[in-house]
This record gives C-alpha cells, sequence and structure tokens, in this order.
C-alpha cells in the first residue's frame, strides 16, 4: 500500500514538473518575465517573473501551437509535440534601439507637479469586468509646451462588498482579492497605441486595501511626454499568491452547450471604473491573445458589447501625476 502511494505520487510530481516551461533570454540567458503565451484560438496565458509558465496536454488538449512574445524580443512560434522546458526568445535590437532619451533631467532642475485626478466610481455596474485577453489603454495628449515627465500613475479601482445590502457603504467589509497587472506606456501613432516609451517591465500587485486606486510611481524611468501625447494601459495578469507570485490557474471557463465547448475568459477583480467625465473616445482596447489584433477605440458600433456604451460610459479614469519643467 505505502508502495503503491509513493509510486502514485511520484507519478503526479513528475507530470507536474514537465508541465513547466521557462522562457529564457538568447544572449543573457535571464528570464523572460511575463512573456504573452498565446494558444492561437483567442485564448492564452502569461508566464511568471522567473518566466515560466504550466502547459501539457491534459490541461489544453486542444492547442497544438504556441505563439510566445515579449516586449523587446523577436516573435517565437512552436508546435507543441515533443515541446521543451525552456524555451529561447532572441532580443530585437533594432526595437530596442528606437527608444531614445532625448532629454537629460538633472536633478536639481526645478519643476511644478500637476495632478490629473483619476475618476473613481463605486458602481459595480458602471465597470469594466477585467479579462486577461484585453489590454486598456487611455490617451492623454500634451497640454504644454514645457518638458513633462510622467512621475505617477493612479489606475482607479471599485472595491465589492462581501455583503450585497452594504455595497453602499464605504466602511463595509470588502471581499479580498491579489491580482497582477502590468503595464505598458506608448506613443501615440495618428490617434492609436504605437511604439512603448520604456521596455521596463512595469507590474504592480493590487489587493482590497489599496482602497480607490492603486499609484504606480515611474518618476525614475524619466518618461518623457511626446509633444503628441501618450497612451498608459493596462493589462490583469492574473491572481496570485500572498506573496505576489502570479498563480498558474487557467484563465478562461469551458462551458459545454449543444453546438459544442465554448470558452468564456475569467473575470478577474479588481473592477475597473469607466466615466463619462472625459472628454471623447480615449479609451482603446486590444485582444491581446487574437494575433494580430489591432487597437479599436471603445465606443458605439466598433464591435464592443458592453452596457457601459449604452451608459455613454467610454474611458477608463487613469489619473497623473506630472513634472512640468521650466525652461533652462
Amino acid at each position: 500500500m505505502r508502495y503503491s502511494l509513493f509510486f502514485i505520487l511520484l507519478v503526479l510530481c513528475g507530470a507536474f514538473c514537465n508541465s513547466q516551461i521557462k522562457i529564457t533570454d538568447s544572449t543573457t540567458k535571464y528570464p523572460v518575465s511575463y512573456a504573452t503565451v498565446s494558444f492561437g484560438n483567442g485564448q492564452g496565458i502569461f508566464a511568471d517573473d522567473e518566466g515560466v509558465f504550466v502547459f501539457n496536454k491534459k490541461l489544453y488538449p486542444d492547442v497544438d501551437s504556441l505563439f510566445i512574445s515579449a516586449l523587446g524580443y523577436k516573435n517565437l512560434n512552436l508546435s507543441t509535440e515533443n515541446l521543451k522546458t525552456e524555451l529561447i526568445l532572441k532580443p530585437q535590437i533594432d526595437k530596442l534601439d528606437e527608444v531614445v532619451i532625448t532629454t537629460v533631467i538633472t536633478k536639481d532642475r526645478k519643476f511644478k507637479t500637476e495632478e490629473l485626478k483619476p475618476y473613481l466610481d463605486d458602481d459595480y455596474y458602471n465597470c469594466w469586468l477585467p479579462t486577461i485577453e484585453s489590454e486598456i489603454a487611455v490617451f492623454f495628449p500634451n497640454e504644454s509646451d514645457q518638458t513633462t515627465r510622467l512621475e505617477a500613475i493612479k489606475f482607479p479601482i471599485a472595491l465589492e462588498s462581501k455583503d450585497w445590502n452594504n455595497r453602499k457603504k464605504s466602511n463595509s467589509d470588502k471581499k479580498k482579492f491579489s491580482t497582477l497587472f502590468k503595464v505598458n506606456i506608448y506613443a501615440n501613432a495618428d490617434g492609436i497605441p504605437g511604439d512603448v516609451l520604456t521596455y521596463e517591465t512595469l507590474v504592480f500587485r493590487s489587493t482590497e486595501t489599496d482602497g480607490d486606486y492603486h499609484e504606480l510611481n515611474v518618476q525614475d524611468l524619466d518618461i518623457i511626454m511626446p509633444d503628441n501625447g501618450m497612451f498608459v494601459s493596462l493589462q490583469v495578469l492574473g491572481y496570485t499568491d500572498k506573496t505576489g507570485k502570479l498563480l498558474p490557474n487557467k484563465k478562461y471557463k469551458e462551458i459545454k452547450g449543444r453546438e459544442g465547448t465554448v470558452k468564456i475568459p475569467t473575470n478577474f477583480r479588481p473592477l475597473l471604473p469607466f466615466t463619462d467625465e472625459m472628454d471623447g473616445h480615449r479609451t482603446f482596447v486590444k485582444r491581446v491573445f487574437i494575433n494580430g489584433n489591432a487597437w479599436l477605440a471603445f465606443k458605439p458600433n466598433n464591435g464592443f458589447n458592453s452596457s457601459l456604451l449604452k451608459k455613454e460610459l467610454f474611458n477608463y479614469g487613469i489619473g497623473l501625476t506630472l513634472n512640468r519643467f521650466k525652461d533652462e
């Protein structure tokens, strides 16, 4: 009996270990953190901070190819047959060279701080339900002729009460969550998100203790706002353990119906409040696991089936802290 139990545990351990795959940089041999792993069918997962993701045929029996991508690297297409435990990504040197610091900010240079407030809302029905298939980007115009540095980003979140009847009370107990988000900052390319302005990996963990928004300080990156503005994006990576480690759980549900199995993306908490107080259609959405899909403005008649549009809630209300530098 003991021998049989030991054998079963050994088999399970081996199966789990064999399902772990690591993505590494071909030059440095360092892990590629939070790389995107697309399945080619509109679904996918993310690697964690150590470049590791979990994949095997038992978990994903209908997936026969993987599409690996990460900022600053060449894309990798491969079959799931005889999949190796280590995948190598090659740096895309020409892309890395495009990010050039054109303005040097000295430590003693004086600046004035300007706050663009986040738009907060606790109404669940005014919120976007985050799924890892969607990346949301918000456009910010440059409304100054002064050199402007991005100091901090404020991402509004809506907390859910444990007791639905007390949901409107600010002191009600909130549902617990621990969710990892990834942030990108893009140049403005003719009105849509273009090239990234930094290849630094920007992630943060959000919990119910954050309050109405999570503030991410990026001052040390010296990101200068281009003359024609920029986009700030947010993308949910999944739930984490209590240490902030990304959990390797499935990111979609499989529902069986008359016409076969339908895969529905999992909704993650916290909810993201949308607003009607921002001018125009400044929010764009990209389906990250559908290869080659373009950014689309979040507005009516643009392919979105959302109750937010019926309420004319077109924008996710991100706030910014900006440093406006005086001329030298």
